[in-house]
C-alpha cells in the first residue's frame, strides 16, 4: 500500500506541473487560461505561441506523463504482476495535468501526457497511439477528433498486446476521462464549429 501511495503522490505531483501555462507565462507574461478555449495543453498553446511551441509542449507533457511511470515501473515493484502500481501512477498524473494544485485544480485535457503514461506502460502501443493520432489529425485536421479517436483504441491494443489488466482497465477508463474532458470539443465538432488545426 506504501509504494502506491508513493506512486500517486509522485504521479499527481509531476502531472500538476502546468507546462503550457509556464511556457504562456514565461513568453508573454499572460494567463493562458484566460485566453481561447481556457485549457494549458498543446492545442491552447498554439493559439498564443505558434506550432513549434505546440510541439514543444506536447513533448514535455508527454515527458512529464511517463516519467512517474518510468519510476514506479524500475523502483515500486508491488503487485507488478498486474501492473497496478505503475497504473495508479498513470491515473494521478492525468488527474494532476487536468486538476492542477498549482492553478487552482484547473488544468489542460491530459492527452499528451496520456499518451505518456502509455508510451511508458507499453512503448509499441504508445508509439502506434501516436501514429494513430498523427494521421486522423493531419487529415481531418482536428486534434480533438484524432486524440479522442488514437486514446478509445487503447484498451484495445493493450489486449493484442497481451498486457496485464491493469493497463488494459487504465487504457479504457483513461480514454472515458479524457472524452468526457472533450465534451464542449464534441459540441463543437456536431456543430462544424471545432477549431482546425490549420487551414
Amino acid at each position: 500500500m506504501l509504494e502506491i501511495f508513493i506512486a500517486i503522490l509522485l504521479g499527481y505531483f509531476i502531472g500538476s506541473i502546468p507546462t503550457g501555462y509556464l511556457i504562456v507565462k514565461a513568453k508573454t507574461g499572460e494567463d493562458i487560461r484566460n485566453i481561447g478555449s481556457g485549457s494549458t495543453g498543446a492545442t491552447n498553446v498554439k493559439r498564443v505561441l505558434g506550432k513549434d511551441w505546440f510541439f514543444i509542449t506536447m513533448l514535455l507533457d508527454a515527458i512529464k506523463g511517463a516519467f512517474p511511470v518510468v519510476i514506479a515501473t524500475l523502483f515500486l515493484s508491488a503487485y507488478t504482476q498486474y501492473g497496478i502500481v505503475p497504473v495508479a501512477a498513470a491515473i494521478a498524473v492525468l488527474l494532476g495535468h487536468s486538476k492542477s494544485i498549482f492553478l487552482k485544480f484547473t488544468g489542460g485535457k491530459s492527452v499528451a501526457s496520456g499518451v505518456g503514461t502509455i508510451l511508458a506502460l507499453n512503448l509499441p502501443v504508445g508509439l502506434i497511439i501516436a501514429l494513430i493520432w498523427g494521421i486522423i489529425t493531419w487529415i481531418s485536421k482536428y486534434v480533438s477528433l484524432g486524440s479522442m479517436i488514437a486514446l478509445a483504441i487503447s484498451p484495445f491494443l493493450m489486449l493484442a498486446f497481451k498486457q496485464p489488466v491493469g493497463y488494459i482497465a487504465y487504457c479504457a477508463l483513461g480514454a472515458i476521462y479524457i472524452i468526457y474532458l472533450h465534451r464542449e470539443n464534441i459540441k463543437r465538432l456536431i456543430k462544424g464549429e471545432e477549431n482546425k488545426v490549420r487551414e
